[in-house]
């Protein structure tokens, strides 16, 4: 009985009023001087945070490329197509530039039966041109294949790699012809027309000066680019040629480009790139003697930029040594020299080993016998004459015209012409709306009055209605949304338009807003990404200097 007393008053003894001293030092521990937190844990060692770091850059890089995976084999396999639809009218578009590839996009092949005829079966971004002529860019880089636009579309689209040789306003026909290399048992032929897109472009301006198409090189389309990159590096490779003069070292090295321009600045300016980034640690004994001149028959370069951005050019172009000739006209283009008038009406023979030709446009042979058919109102020298909404004057509007075979208030370039070729999907969009409820209103007229239910005699009220909204078609407005153009020693300038006014800039921060502009202007993703790795890797490793 004492015994379980005992055992008792221990389970129940009281909590002491005093902590023992070990319970003390615990509680110091665990929240430290005035209740101050725990200590913080020990860091993750050097590999741990390297492998967290590598994994996570790990998997942003997978699910990158997966994307873009996903989105690349996308485009490559376009789905099923709808089939041609005898109801619907042909539309026929002659060309795949900037007109009638910026027309395809935004075009809804649904509406009508589409056929493209063009020489070439892509578009090809003619702003870069001059970076593949010193080979900046790869060629295919800046060539989109006409079929892959065409693809994408709802409705089948036909693409024909033939040259239009005429049009007959009269039958609405249109005859082509396969110029290739290769060719099948038929290789012309005609097909008929609803409506048609004039969209053929122009081709070099030579001016009938002598020696011009026989010794210079054009920079219009791809082969030319390719024409001058092998001329200029077989320049280099010929003054290297041992026991050559001075004199001749300087005359095979003496690059001159014709045209003020846009193309012709750019062109310089990437010579003068190719110069200072490469040719100096390859060809290093002929690097001093490269010379690059700029002729110009006008007062200035860049006409169409403002005076601060055409002397910032000049002055960049001085310190870069490439000299601009000004007031200067070519007279005559020769095997090793170009002859020159220059200011003072003085004529000047200067020996060059390259001449490249960047000065102007003339209508192609097609587009002359068009006009021709029409000669009481196709008179303009420059163009076909078009109304206020892109149709060719006299063609009773089945045939429209865009880009650079028009006379119009605004310049011949690409942005006015991708500017047209939308315009033109909506108004071709109208068309088909009309046509549809003009084929309805038939349909409805064709019936008796009486024998019309009183929901048709309104479908007939609401479609005429619906005709008068349609037959106002609203004129083609360009927006101009600025200018670019590279100077070379990675500067650019720009003139874009700012509120009620313009902002003119130059210098390095404008030249990467010109790759970005020009990465977004590039029709797809395969185009952009070929790009970039294009100048990266020039960033990297340089361009080549091997000839073909």
């Amino acid at each position: 009985m004492q015994a379980s007393r005992l055992l008792g008053r221990s389970l129940v003894k009281p909590r002491p009023s005093v902590l023992p001293r070990s319970h003390l030092a615990r509680r110091w521990l665990s929240t430290g001087p005035e209740g101050a937190s725990a200590p913080p844990p020990p860091r993750p060692s050097f590999w741990k945070r390297f492998l967290q770091v590598t994994g996570s850059v790990t998997l942003v890089t997978v699910a990158t490329g997966g994307a873009l995976y996903y989105v690349a084999q996308k485009d490559r396999t376009p789905g099923p197509q709808l089939p041609h639809d005898p109801t619907k009218k042909t539309l026929v578009i002659l060309g795949s530039g900037w007109g009638a590839t910026s027309l395809l996009n935004s075009l809804d092949t649904v509406d009508y039966n589409v056929i493209v005829i063009s020489p070439k079966n892509y578009f090809l971004f003619t702003p870069l041109l001059p970076s593949v002529a010193v080979g900046t860019l790869s060629p295919r880089s800046i060539l989109q294949p006409t079929r892959y636009v065409t693809r994408h579309k709802k409705r089948q689209v036909t693409v024909i790699e033939a040259s239009a040789t005429d049009v007959d306003p009269t039958t609405k026909t249109v005859t082509f012809a396969d110029t290739s290399e290769i060719q099948g048992l038929v290789s012309t032929t005609t097909i008929p027309y609803d409506y048609l897109v004039f969209a053929v472009g122009a081709e070099v301006q030579t001016f009938n000066i002598p020696g011009v198409r026989e010794h210079a090189c054009f920079m219009k389309e791809l082969e030319d680019a390719e024409k001058m990159q092998r001329r200029f590096l077989d320049c280099l490779e010929s003054a290297a040629f041992p026991g050559q003069s001075t004199e001749e070292i300087k005359r095979l090295l003496h690059m001159v480009v014709v045209g003020g321009g846009p193309t012709g600045v750019e062109l310089s300016g990437e010579l003068h790139d190719f110069l200072e980034q490469d040719l100096r640690s390859w060809y290093p004994e002929l690097a001093e003697h490269v010379r690059i001149s700029l002729v110009e028959a006008l007062p200035s370069v860049l006409p169409m930029f403002s005076k601060q951005l055409i002397d910032y050019t000049e002055s960049t172009f001085k310190e870069a040594k490439i000299d601009i000739l000004t007031k200067t006209m070519v007279k005559e283009v020769r095997d090793k020299s170009v002859v020159l008038q220059l200011p003072d009406k003085s004529i000047a023979e200067v020996p060059c080993g390259l001449v490249v030709w960047a000065a102007g446009n003339t209508l192609r042979k097609v587009t002359r016998d068009l006009m021709a058919k029409f000669p009481d109102v196709q008179t303009n020298r420059r163009g076909i004459t078009v109304d206020e909404c892109l149709r060719m004057v006299g063609s009773n509007g089945s045939i429209f015209a865009i880009g650079d075979c028009t006379a119009t208030s605004y310049a011949p370039t690409a942005q006015v012409a991708s500017q047209e070729g939308a315009y033109l999907a909506r108004v071709l969009a109208q068309l088909a709306k009309k046509d549809e409820a003009e084929a309805r209103l038939r349909e409805l007229q064709a019936q008796s009055a009486d024998a019309l239910s009183p929901e048709a005699k309104e479908e007939r009220e609401q479609i005429e209605k619906r005709l008068a909204k349609l037959e106002k078609v609203r004129p083609f407005k360009y927006s101009h949304q600025g200018s670019l153009a590279y100077i070379g020693s990675d500067k650019a300038i720009a003139d874009l338009p700012f509120f009620n006014g313009n902002l003119a800039t130059g210098g390095v921060a404008t030249f990467l807003f010109w790759r970005s502009a020009y990465l977004s202007t590039l029709f797809s993703m395969r185009n952009r990404i070929l790009v970039a790795t294009d100048w990266l890797y020039v960033k990297l490793f340089g361009r080549d200097v091997s000839r073909e």
